[in-house]
């Protein structure tokens, strides 16, 4: 033991003088501890594997949770936790993930929520706070259910549609006002809501643009600090808020059940959301851009575009169409569809077919597409040689889809267009081809009809334009000989429909760049729009071939009403981007479908007229058959009509019969009063009473008086 200490003392001495005198106490340097999990989640209902798979597992859950955003990652911390219980020799089927931003976390319980893993595994999420809720939860408690919430009627989002005079509805954003009126193309607008709640709670209403649902369910209004907010119900009542810092625009799905939100941010890997409105869930969240795509200064990024019926939601990239699938918003089939070299694609109105081009590329020739979805079933190909452009215009009803191409010469100094029609519901998907020696400047078809304009000159900044109308059907005259019977021999005529292309007629020399069909078909609004274009308006009747000219000075914008009774068109700006140099021309005027000017209103800044969209409930044959017989209903409208005027004159003369009703009220109690007065009145005019007729000689004088003479002379 002597050895023992005799070393250390010797030990010490050797180290005596490197030891420092201070005393000592340590300051470890720890991170700052987390007392929030806000960042953090729980997955479960994932499949139970041996150490063998572990990694592998981790790696498929690491991949697929890194795609909503970066975990939180350190040298010995992977951001994903997944415990593995050693008595059973498997993982428990959950594990913890740790995100890096609070944001990432939320979005992945929206977006991970009913996952399908694989066949036979659905994931849940969760955040951490709930597990933290259950660690002190005692298996022996009896479990009480909870009290249901109470039931909470949803506003009735048709109540518009119950009103009697069946007018229709527009929104108007103009300064710090969003106003809602009520028109019916007969009276003064009428104002149905102005926010004024909002006002009084000072919450912004809406601090961007506004948009209408496609069946006018819903008013969305855009708030960039604080996302959507959709209104519905006769008392514009708050329906649905909505996510999306800095939103710039919006995209409802045709059926109104889902919404697309978009902030235009191309360092936003969320820039494109895509929810679901009834729940308000976060299905999937897109950047701005595909990936592999170019992005191009002043060139948009490709659109997201949605089905007639909602179910599928596309996008354009590189060589490629990405077709989603509602509500999952997963790839449809895995894999998009391929189009080498596609430049555009549209969706019919009417059926789940995607109509593409591409140019040409070595030696494959320009081709326009029609393809069936979800079969990726070619309905049609239609190959084209010396293609510059093509530009698609759909019909409403989807029946025929026309392509304006512009060709070149060998040279590429020389351009000419013509127009390749198809017929979507012939069979075989015939195309006829419409030779344009002009340029085509534009091109409409008639809503639910098989008429077209288009608007062509020789050279495309030509003053002066013609506007031509073409049908793709043609009515022939059809002469049959009776074979039987008594009128045997008998010729007998029919008027019959034929599939072809047929030309109405040429309008020359007019100033136009727009043209825009009436949803009722038939009157065609003919515009010359743009800030150096003179603002003229026509009014044609394809049918009467009559004409109606007027003017609205700086116009740029032309909206027909969904009834097609009145036309708006405006004088707009755009929300911010400082002064506009023509302000002074900034609003609107509302005109009837025959050119008429109903009302008009002028404001300092002006920025969107929006007609709220009805959806059409009645068939193209229903239609034609109220049409048919509407002089019976003539009589039932013009009675109401007058009812409505005559209430609207009793509103207006109210006062003037009140005050009359006062003058007449004191004459007959004047005339009372002098009544009574009567004796004593006669009393003192000594027996005289100026009331009696017997005290009065009446004399009767006629006098003639020529007004005008006339001679004529009779030859006998």
């Amino acid at each position: 033991m002597a050895d023992v200490d005799d070393l250390l003392a010797e030990e010490a001495a050797e180290l005596d003088g490197y030891f420092s005198d201070a005393p000592l106490d340590p300051q470890p340097n720890y991170p700052p501890l987390k007392t929030s999990f806000d960042t953090s989640i729980i997955i479960t209902n994932l499949p139970r594997v041996p150490q063998a798979k572990l990694d592998k597992l981790t790696k498929v859950v690491i991949k697929l949770v890194s795609r909503i955003g970066a975990l939180a990652t350190t040298d010995d911390f992977i951001g994903v936790s997944m415990p593995f219980d050693e008595s059973k020799g498997t993982t428990l089927g959950f594990c913890f993930v740790d995100y890096e931003a609070p944001e990432d976390a939320k979005n992945a319980l929206g977006v991970l929520d009913g996952y399908k893993f694989d066949k036979n595994h659905t994931i849940s999420v969760s955040p951490y706070a709930i597990a933290e809720k259950l660690k002190d939860l005692q298996e022996t408690e009896e479990f009480v259910e909870p009290e249901p919430a109470p039931f909470v009627e949803n506003p009735n989002a048709t109540s518009w549609l119950e009103d009697a005079s069946q007018r229709d509805q527009f929104v108007i954003r103009q300064a710090d006002e969003t106003v809602v009126s009520w028109f019916d193309a007969k009276n003064e607008p009428i104002i149905d809501y102005d926010g004024s709640r909002e006002k009084e709670a000072g919450v912004a209403w809406c601090a961007y643009y506004c948009h209408w649902s496609p069946k006018g369910s819903y008013l969305a209004t855009l708030v960039p600090q604080r996302g959507v907010i959709l209104w519905s119900g006769s008392s514009y009542e708050k329906t649905g808020r909505f996510v999306a810092p800095d939103v710039k625009t919006i995209l409802f799905s045709p059926q109104e059940d889902y919404l697309l939100t978009n902030n235009m941010r191309q360092d936003d890997q969320q820039a494109i959301k895509v929810y679901h409105i009834q729940s308000g869930k976060l299905l999937r969240a897109f950047p701005l851009y595909p990936a592999d795509f170019p992005e191009v200064e002043d060139i948009p990024p490709p659109a997201f575009l949605w089905s007639h019926d909602g179910k599928y939601l596309a996008r354009m990239g590189t060589n490629l169409i990405s077709i989603y699938a509602t509500p999952s918003m997963k790839l449809l089939d895995k894999k998009s569809l391929l189009s080498e070299g596609i430049h555009e694609f549209q969706w019919s109105p009417k059926a789940n077919v995607i109509a593409c081009w591409a140019p040409e590329q070595a030696n494959s020739p320009a081709h326009v597409d029609l393809i069936e979805i979800p079969s990726r079933k070619k309905l049609r190909q239609k190959n084209l040689f010396n293609v510059t452009k093509c530009n698609m215009v759909w019909q409403e009803g989807g029946e025929y889809l026309a392509v304006k191409v512009t060709r070149h010469t060998k040279s590429k100094k020389t351009f000419y267009n013509n127009i390749e029609l198809f017929r979507l519901n012939e069979p075989g998907v015939p195309v006829e081809m419409l030779d344009v020696k002009d340029a085509v400047m534009a091109l409409a078809f008639e809503p639910r009809g098989s008429r077209f304009a288009m608007i062509h000159a020789e050279n495309p900044s030509a003053a002066k334009v013609s506007v031509s109308f073409y049908d793709m059907n043609k009515k022939t005259e059809q002469i049959t000989v009776s074979k039987k019977g008594a009128k045997k021999g008998q010729k007998q005529s029919q008027i019959v429909t034929v599939k072809e292309l047929n030309k109405i007629r040429t309008l020359e020399g007019k100033q136009c760049n727009f043209i825009f069909w009436s949803p009722a078909g038939g009157t065609i609004l003919l515009a010359s729009l743009g800030d150096s274009a003179s603002g003229t308006l026509e009014f044609y009747d394809v049918d009467n071939k009559s004409l109606v000219i007027k003017e609205h000075y700086r116009a740029n914008q032309v909206l027909w009403d969904p009834d097609g009774r009145s036309v708006a068109t405006c004088v707009s700006q755009p929300v911010g981007g400082g002064h506009f140099k023509f302000a002074m021309d900034n609003g609107y005027i509302l005109w009837s479908f025959q050119g008429k000017q109903l009302h008009q209103e002028s404001f300092e800044t002006f920025y969107q007229f929006l007609w709220r969209p009805r959806e059409r409930l009645l068939s193209k044959k229903e239609t034609n058959n109220v049409r048919r017989n509407l002089k019976k209903y003539e009589k039932q409208f013009e009675k109401a009509d007058k009812e409505r005027q005559r209430a609207l004159y009793l509103e207006e003369t109210k006062g003037k019969r009140f005050e009359r009703k006062k003058y007449r009220d004191l004459l007959s109690d004047l005339r009372a009063l002098r009544k009574t007065q009567r004796t004593r009145r006669t009393e003192l005019q000594d027996g005289y009473d100026s009331t009696d007729d017997s005290n009065y000689v009446l004399n009767e004088v006629t006098v003639e008086t020529i007004l005008s003479t006339e001679e004529q002379v009779v030859v006998m």
